[in-house]
């Protein structure tokens, strides 16, 4: 249910709620209750149909997401973009690359999780 409330629930609120308003009262506010429940309805339906009007016709197709806006999460942007496997080089490029002539490296290479090069520095971080 909503909010958590169960039918069991929402009976005891209806009981608690008559015997503290009374017989007399309890019609009113019941009417009240009921009035408030068709604006908000009408207000609802209302909202619906001129998002849907300014929207177009093809609001109904949008693929909701990829609106998400966690996609945007900066943790999750850089988690995959250290995690994502590194490019493979084509055969083809990888063997004309191993037949020219390559000088030594002077320094071995460090890996970061598996990444070729030195881990990534940030120059502006504290």
């Amino acid at each position: 249910m909503i909010f958590g409330l169960t039918i069991e629930k929402l009976l005891l609120i209806g009981v608690v709620a008559a015997l503290i308003l009374g017989p007399e009262r309890l019609p009113r506010y019941a009417e009240s209750l009921a009035t408030l429940t068709k604006r908000a309805r009408e207000w609802v339906s209302t909202a619906r149909t001129r998002v849907r009007d300014e929207m177009g016709e093809d609001f109904d197709d949008v693929d909701w997401r990829t609106l998400d806006p966690r996609q945007y999460d900066p943790r999750r942007i850089i988690r995959e973009a250290l995690l994502d496997d590194a490019p493979v080089a084509p055969r083809a490029a990888a063997a004309a690359t191993a037949t020219a002539v390559a000088a030594p490296d002077p320094a071995p290479r460090a890996t970061f999780r598996g990444l070729d090069g030195p881990p990534p520095y940030d120059d502006e971080a504290t």
